[in-house]
């Protein structure tokens, strides 16, 4: 039975049968083909010697395709043309072909060896033929043949011979083959191929020109003026193809040229990086960009590295153009869902292919712009931003103020990672707006109305995924789904299991420690805690069941305001962590964790001026106390690497092994928390032995403040990153924030440590490792289960690719149907979402909604107090609340964000729980809330889970600065008086 890759191998050689008979000699290697029958392999050369090598190849190759395939089959064929001297063909089945241009410059040079033949086989064949066995043109092998047919049928039998020979040489031959010509002598040739005439036989350091040339595509029309015009030897037969085949996994490198005076735009050069002009595209690229460029709507699903975004920039050049010469001006606005990569997409790619054609700005919540975003899509073409950002302006376009933006303002919407595009995610808010104006448009036209105009879409993805699928046809359901929420008309790809340069897949299985001391004093102190809270889990200690559980639990408690329950649960979670961490980073990671909250939730207990202390429950000074009997135990045992835990030691293993045995290693290694990158960051730096094989580690977490650590801004992520791309470090340690999107340098080996998510990031993670020779390893953590969900989402890989080859093949009448039955749904449901939405506002009054401590059950203050800043900040500014709570200083979100700044937490002044945060705002304080760490009462009945402000449906009131500010000077003017 065929394996999956087998079917890889075979496609990814009938792609490429075309540039294998232009580069492989038939009789070399059959001499290292095992698998091949001898009979077979006579006819094959029996075939060569009577029709030559292109013809003969064909039949090698269907030789080679054959099945059933013999173990290793693919594998022996490689190597059999990296023995029998065809390198150029091996790459070619390494998926490590050349680049375009490369690829194009030398299909030219071989034309014109071809063209100018009858002049070059006058050269001094047994002097050039020695100079071009030197210079590693010809193989000994390919020298010995031609001196053969040299002497045996005359000096231009044996240069035809060469000239077939070298264009199969490595990269660069053409140069150095017109230097041979200009050593050996041969003047004529050697001008005659492009060589300026002032180059002399003593050397000259002068650069040999490119083929590209003026003066080489000069003599090569001169050439074939003087083939055409005079009897002359025939010309050689050396085929070629017209155009270069794809690459998926190296990014298409254009070189800039300058334009025609003739050309040139009238708009003076935009500042930024290198000018650009030329984008070339491989064929795959093209073949899946067609519908764009005829105004469709699509989704091109390529694999991550295959240039998704260089095909982006050549559409969005093209529909500019387009619009430009119907005399329309072009509106694009090109669409992240992650702040790196606004600039990425606008420094790598939008700007140096547009400009100075056309203007490109970017946006993010990162920017320094202080100019309106509205201003902005009005004074450029080309607008690069993250998805909330033209949510937001959209949103207020439909309030009916000012500042905003239309749908009908914009010509085309890019749509980055467009999989997400689905319930709750920003893309798809933009895009029901979009579905809800194209309906509406259908019932203008029926009255026979003006309908708005509406942008064309392009959605682009590595991968859809299937969702919650576990049968094909839900499969299907859900990429439709996607497709019909970004009205795309055609999903264009290349079959995802072609080409795929697989990094080499490891599995790192881990053992149980023989001992977990460190382990048992955890499950001892959690057992202890279970008794005195009464409780009984119903899942082993540290699994995610179980810390399911515990949250349930703590849930539960707070709402029935049993507070013994809920702080053991509390701290229950914070044990199943550091026995978690234990499994994954180093034990003394591990009670850092630990200590540090016990260190945290004791200060809590204490005044900032310590005049008065918080109270403290029974129950947490028995947890206090649990933790300090244990902690020395706990100190000791962290400190004792005899212990340690077997994914750590594979880990260390691994990346040892990859830095050991290549030049110049590059690797990711991908985990699950911000903790565990951060601590395996410090792991390595503080461990000699990868300082001494040259392991430059560092670390990239994400932004958002949703976690207890502290996140990294965007600017700290793009300093690593460049760091990364520089080689300043060479492993980079990340969440799954460096997974998706980002444009990082191709690396040898990508660790996935303990975590497995989704197929999407699956193949996500995977498209990192590009360079050649790359491997992906998975290394198991105890409790984490990844080798089973790696299987499980390997399967739902395949069932994604067969989904998607379903889809392609659909007859286009019934692709629309299902599309359009799709949108319907979607509509129907947004409506019935937006009348739930209203109802819950109608139904939520502001004072019958009231907030008590989580901790200790205390009256805080109701709706009635709260307001609302820039739509998202929730702050409470009467002078009763002043007198609640106390302030501590906030060391982990000290940030500058625009008009506000957070430098202390607010606290329970009776129990010391966490209530939010102190913002000063234009210059007032203003205690802001986190519903998370309250209980929420609705008319005597409390909310179970309110986690998110967005889940209390409540129309807070805009902070009154005006009215706050006048009050406090009032009370200063007070003050004063008195």
């Amino acid at each position: 039975m065929a394996s999956d890759d087998d079917d890889v191998n075979e496609r990814l050689i009938e792609v490429y049968w075309q540039r294998l008979r232009e580069l492989i000699v038939v009789d070399r290697v059959l001499d290292h083909l095992e698998f091949i029958e001898y009979d077979q392999k006579e006819q094959i050369r029996q075939k060569a010697r009577t029709d030559g090598d292109i013809a003969a190849t064909n039949l090698l190759i269907s030789a080679v395709i054959k099945k059933p395939h013999s173990l290793g089959w693919f594998t022996a064929f490689v190597d059999a043309l990296k023995h029998s001297g065809c390198n150029a063909a091996a790459e070619y089945m390494q998926v490590n072909p050349p680049k375009p241009e490369v690829e194009a410059e030398n299909d030219t040079c071989v034309k014109l060896i071809q063209l100018l033949s009858p002049s070059l086989v006058e050269m001094q064949t047994k002097e050039v033929c020695l100079h071009c066995f030197s210079e590693g043109l010809l193989t000994q092998e390919d020298s010995d043949v031609i001196e053969t047919i040299t002497t045996n049928e005359g000096p231009w039998s044996g240069a035809r011979k060469l000239l077939r020979c070298i264009v199969r040489g490595p990269s660069g031959w053409f140069s150095t083959f017109l230097d041979i010509l200009r050593k050996t002598g041969h003047k004529d040739l050697f001008e005659l191929t492009g060589g300026p005439s002032h180059f002399d036989n003593k050397g000259s350091d002068e650069k040999l020109p490119s083929l590209m040339d003026e003066s080489t595509v000069s003599a090569a029309a001169a050439a074939a003026a003087a083939a055409e015009s005079c009897d002359s030897p025939p010309l050689m037969d050396i085929s070629i193809s017209e155009e270069p085949e794809a690459d998926l996994y190296k990014a298409v490198s254009t070189e800039p040229r300058q334009l025609p005076r003739s050309l040139e735009p009238p708009q003076p050069a935009v500042a930024g990086g290198p000018e650009k002009v030329d984008i070339v595209l491989r064929d795959y690229q093209k073949d899946v960009a067609r519908p764009a460029l005829e105004g469709e709507n699509i989704i091109i699903c390529l694999p991550t590295g295959s240039g998704k975004t260089r095909v982006a920039v050549y559409i969005t050049k093209k529909h500019l153009d387009r619009r430009r010469a119907e005399g329309c001006s072009g509106k694009v606005v090109v669409l992240v869902n992650k702040v790196p990569l606004v600039e990425q997409h606008y420094s790598a790619e939008f700007l140096p292919f547009l400009k100075p054609s056309y203007k490109v700005e970017r946006v993010s919540g990162d920017c320094q712009l202080k100019i309106s975003f509205t201003e902005i899509v009005k004074n450029n073409d080309v607008i690069i931003c993250t998805a909330q950002i033209l949510e937001n302006f959209l949103e207020r376009s439909n309030n009916g103020e000012d500042e905003g933006v239309k749908l009908s303002d914009l010509t085309l919407i890019v749509i980055d990672e467009c999989h997400h595009t689905q319930k709750g995610e920003v893309y798809n808010h933009i895009m029901m707006r979009y579905l809800m104006q194209k309906h509406k448009n259908r019932k203008l036209k029926k009255e026979q109305k003006e309908p708005a105009l509406l942008p064309q879409i392009l959605g682009l993805t590595a991968s859809p995924g299937v969702g919650a699928a576990t049968i094909m046809k839900k499969a299907e359901d859900h990429i439709l789904r996607i497709c019909a929420n970004l009205d795309a008309s055609k999903i264009m790809t290349r079959s995802l299991g072609e080409h795929k340069r697989e990094p080499r897949k490891i599995v790192k299985t881990v053992e149980d420690r023989k001992e977990d001391p460190f382990g048992d004093v955890i499950k001892n102190i959690m057992n202890a805690i279970h008794t005195h809270a009464e409780l009984s889990p119903t899942s082993d200690l540290g699994s995610q069941n179980y810390e399911q559980w515990v949250v349930q639990k703590e849930r539960i408690a707070a709402t029935e305001e049993n507070q013994k329950v809920r702080v053991c649960a509390e701290h229950l979670r914070q044990y199943s962590e550091g026995l978690n961490l234990s499994n994954t980073i180093r034990m003394r990671d591990a009670f850092s964790f630990l200590k540090k909250y016990y260190d945290e939730e004791i200060k809590k207990k204490a005044t900032p001026d310590d005049e008065q202390d918080i109270q403290i429950t029974d129950t947490e000074r028995f947890l206090f106390n649990l933790f300090k009997e244990k902690k020395e135990e706990l100190q000791k045992l962290a400190d004792n690497p005899q212990y340690e835990n077997d994914s750590l030691t594979k880990l260390r293993s691994k990346v040892l092994h990859e830095f050991s045995s290549r030049e110049a290693a590059r690797g990711i290694i991908f985990t699950k928390t911000r903790r565990s990158a951060i601590a395996l960051s410090q792991w390595i730096q503080e461990n000699p032995k990868f300082a001494d094989i040259g392991v430059k580690a560092s670390h990239m977490i994400g932004g958002g403040d949703q976690s207890v650590v502290k996140p990294m801004t965007a600017a700290e992520q793009r300093d690593v990153l460049t760091k990364f791309r520089d080689g300043d470090v060479n492993l980079l340690i990340a969440t799954t924030v460096a997974e998706e999107g980002l444009d990082i340098a191709a690396c040898n080996f990508v660790i996935r440590y303990g975590l497995v998510t989704n197929e999407i990031a699956m193949i996500q993670a995977q498209g990192r490792g590009r360079a050649e020779d790359s491997s992906y390893t998975l290394v198991e953590v105890k409790n984490s289960g990844v080798a089973k969900k790696e299987c499980v989402n390997e399967y739902r890989i395949n069932m994604m690719n067969k989904a998607i080859d379903k889809i392609r093949a659909l007859d286009q009448a019934d692709y629309d149907k299902r599309i359009i039955e799709f949108q319907i749904q979607a509509i129907m449901e947004e409506k019935v979402r937006m009348t739930k939405k209203k109802q819950k506002h109608m139904q939520y009054k502001k004072c019958d909604v009231k907030f008590s401590c989580r901790s200790c059950s205390k009256p805080v203050c109701t709706g009635e107090d709260i307001q609302i800043i820039e739509n998202m900040h929730r702050v409470n500014v009467t002078p009763e609340f002043s007198q609640l709570f106390i302030q501590r200083e906030n060391t982990t979100l000290q940030e500058r964000l625009l008009d506000y700044e957070t430098n202390y937490f607010i606290a329970c002044k009776d129990c010391g729980q966490r209530w939010g945060s102190m913002m000063l705002y234009k210059g007032i304080d203003c205690p802001c809330l986190h519903v998370k760490n309250f209980v929420v009462t609705f008319n005597g009945k409390k909310i179970s889970k309110c986690t998110k402000w967005s889940e209390l449906a409540i129309k807070f009131p805009a902070f009154d600065y005006a009215e706050h500010a006048s009050r406090l000077a009032d009370n200063s003017d007070d003050d004063d008086t008195d």
